[in-house]
């Protein structure tokens, strides 16, 4: 599900999350942010660790440094730790926001089991989550339909010894640009985004050609048996051709350009409804 799961919300406050070792762990600086402990979270966590060694609890068995998207996009190696701990931290932090806090730290632990045995629950969530944000349920289906196409073919790659992280960006780069003539980070610049999800700005049709791009690379890349880094980098430049001559065919049809500045910041909730199911 692309970075849908890597991030949750506490009342506005955003919260990075991995899953390791079979469990999810938060980055205590995010939630040391999210309950508003100090102004400069890093040093405060930073003193608290010292105050937690000297009560028995040692951070540095507890806590693991896990690759997190960073404001700028990067991954960047970030402290982090488990429910479990992360529940004995926030004890040590005085903070009025901490109960509450922990009750939906728990919830949010325990929703994660019920995905695993049920992945059904995931998709239904992420669904619920776009809805309320405005979203059409029309375009929430492409969305999600997105989100598969999108899995399968990361999968494919990480079968054909594709490395994770700048080579899957790259891979992803060739297929926006040949589809869209934009890298992603182009075209989140010609819709005026920073750190939000580029797709969650994208209309219909670019979702529908974003899909077709990363479809037709998932069967390039089967049908070719395309192995390492350079033959996925053709598949991925082929893939996206397709989707781009497609573009290009329904824009010279409709007298339409298929990609729009257009997206979902800053516009009151009737606004975005009014124009996703337009």
């Amino acid at each position: 599900m692309e970075n849908q799961n890597a991030l949750v919300v506490f009342q506005d406050k955003k919260i990075r999350r991995a899953w390791h070792e079979n469990e999810w762990y938060f980055s205590v600086i995010d939630v040391v942010t999210a309950l508003e402990a100090s102004t400069i979270p890093k040093r405060y966590w930073s003193d608290l660790k010292i105050k937690l060694s000297e009560e028995g609890f040692e951070p540095y068995d507890k806590i693991v440094q896990l690759k997190l998207s960073a404001e700028d996009g990067k991954l960047r190696e970030t402290d982090c730790t488990n429910t479990k701990s992360m529940f004995r931290i926030i004890q040590s932090i005085p903070s009025p926001k901490a109960e509450p806090f922990k009750r939906w730290l728990a919830q949010v632990g325990y929703e994660r089991v019920q995905e695993i045995e049920n992945p059904e629950l995931s998709q239904a969530r992420m669904k619920e989550l776009y809805k309320a944000k405005g979203y059409s349920d029309e375009w929430i289906e492409k969305r999600v339909r997105g989100i598969a196409v999108r899995q399968e073919l990361t999968d494919e790659w990480k079968k054909r010894s594709v490395q994770e992280g700048k080579e899957y960006a790259i891979l992803t780069n060739e297929i926006s640009q040949a589809t869209f003539g934009k890298t992603v980070e182009e075209y989140k610049k010609f819709k005026k985004l920073s750190k939000e999800n580029l797709r969650d700005h994208m209309n219909d049709l670019e979702l529908i050609f974003t899909m077709l791009g990363e479809a037709s690379t998932t069967k390039i890349a089967k049908s070719k048996d395309a192995q390492g880094f350079i033959q996925n980098k053709k598949a991925a430049k082929l893939g996206g051709q397709i989707a781009g001559d497609a573009r290009k065919r329904l824009e010279v049809e409709s007298g339409e350009k298929i990609s729009t500045q257009e997206n979902y910041l800053g516009e009151p909730e009737s606004n975005k409804r009014k124009r996703l199911k337009g």
